[in-house]
């Protein structure tokens, strides 16, 4: 995808290096990019999410703050304040050379400074946080000692990483002033929150802080086996995949897309479209409210982004054995307390086949096991297994099934 080198002013007047990724074809939309504490617009989740959301059509500027990276200015005078500032800053140049940004994204300290800045821009129509804090305050524990100190001396020198920086008192006082919740409360924009449960720098519990605070809509995707910094390739291609995706319905198309897009199938109830999304097993599945990515193991050729089609297939039978139960036992005030279901698929050989004209044949079987958690007696118990296999999926599955296929312009 061509990306653009560019060069914007800060309210300082100092210049601020970004990079802007651009599709191949004409943009969607535009996207601006907050990187984390003392990263930079190079990181590798920021340069992987930009290039994956590019070929999604959705065009990014990502950009190094005030002092980072190739950006001038003194790191050392900078704060939260100056961060929101510069996003100020890179989103007037996106709409005075290209178009205002719709979508924000930000990636841990950016993330805070996304949900913090949105509401001054008033073209944003979603944000999106990676790993990030509830408030900007949450980065004083990264530093647990330099508070005092600074009340001792001008400037002291830290250690973030393998990185070195210099940051004065200005830097933990303003932080004070960013230490509530209530601008996410005012958000009134779409909202989605990417959290590592086992990362180790900020707390998944910062997530359910945005999430319990932020209005609907909005959506919490868990990046599991995911680390703070999304090193890995394909949790970073994931977190792009899921967010155009998500974006794709709060995004306003240009108008050269909606014409190349004129053609495009309204999607109707009950119908499911499946789009390719790269050349090997990527899919994007869209019914008219929803969205999901299907997808193959690495180990199959794919890019493990999602649930294969034989993981869907169980999915759609479990999710709909437990609403039925579910319905059942409200509907019958049955004190069922929880309910799981655990599934597998395998072939297995069938030995006694009346009907097979060859000498062996395999047949699919599903493993279906279905814990019960309540004050039950053991007839609801078995009652409650006799609804489980009159699920509309159940029945579905075990029915003559006919598919009829063609192909369409």
């Amino acid at each position: 995808m061509p990306i653009i080198k560019v060069e914007f002013k800060n309210s300082q007047g100092e210049f601020l290096s970004g990079l802007l990724e651009t599709p191949s074809g004409n943009a969607q939309s535009y996207a601006l990019f907050a990187h984390c504490f003392t990263c930079s617009k190079n990181s590798l989740a920021a340069a992987r999410i930009a290039s994956a959301l590019a070929d999604q059509g959705i065009a990014v500027l990502r950009f190094d703050f005030t002092g980072i990276g190739s950006s001038e200015g003194d790191f050392s005078n900078t704060n939260f304040s100056s961060n929101l500032e510069d996003l100020i800053a890179a989103a007037n140049y996106l709409e005075q050379h290209y178009a205002a940004p719709e979508l924000l994204i930000g990636h841990s300290l950016g993330g805070a400074a996304v949900l913090a800045v949105a509401q001054k821009l008033p073209t944003v129509k979603a944000v999106s946080t990676i790993g990030a804090p509830a408030t900007a305050q949450h980065i004083q524990h990264i530093f647990p000692d330099a508070y005092e100190k600074l009340k001792e001396q001008a400037s002291i020198q830290v250690k973030l990483g393998e990185q070195h920086f210099k940051i004065r008192h200005q830097f933990f006082v303003d932080l004070e002033n960013y230490n509530s919740v209530a601008h996410i409360e005012k958000l009134r924009k779409a909202l989605l929150i990417f959290h590592a449960p086992l990362d180790n720098v900020v707390s998944i519990d910062e997530a359910a802080r945005i999430y319990n605070a932020a209005k609907h809509p909005k959506s919490f995707v868990s990046l599991d086996q995911a680390d703070h910094l999304l090193t890995r390739s394909e949790d970073s291609n994931y977190v792009a995949i899921v967010l155009a995706s998500w974006a794709s319905r709060y995004l306003t198309k240009s108008a050269d897309t909606k014409s190349e897009n004129s053609t495009a199938t309204v999607i109707e109830p009950g119908t499911v479209v499946i789009h390719e999304r790269d050349k090997k097993f990527t899919r994007e599945i869209l019914t008219q409210q929803h969205r999901l990515i299907s997808d193959e193991p690495v180990a199959m050729g794919g890019s493990d982004l999602g649930l294969n089609p034989y993981e869907l297939l169980l999915a759609a039978l479990g999710s709909c054995t437990s609403m039925t139960l579910r319905m059942y036992a409200n509907h019958k005030k049955i004190d069922l307390q929880d309910i799981q279901v655990e599934l597998s698929h395998d072939r297995v050989h069938a030995e006694d086949c009346t009907n097979c004209d060859k000498a062996a044949i395999t047949i699919d079987v599903i493993t279906r096991k279905i814990t019960l958690k309540g004050e039950l007696d053991q007839q609801q118990r078995e009652r409650l297994l006799e609804i489980a296999n009159r699920c509309p999926v159940h029945k579905t599955l075990q029915s003559k099934i006919q598919i009829n296929t063609e192909l369409t312009d």
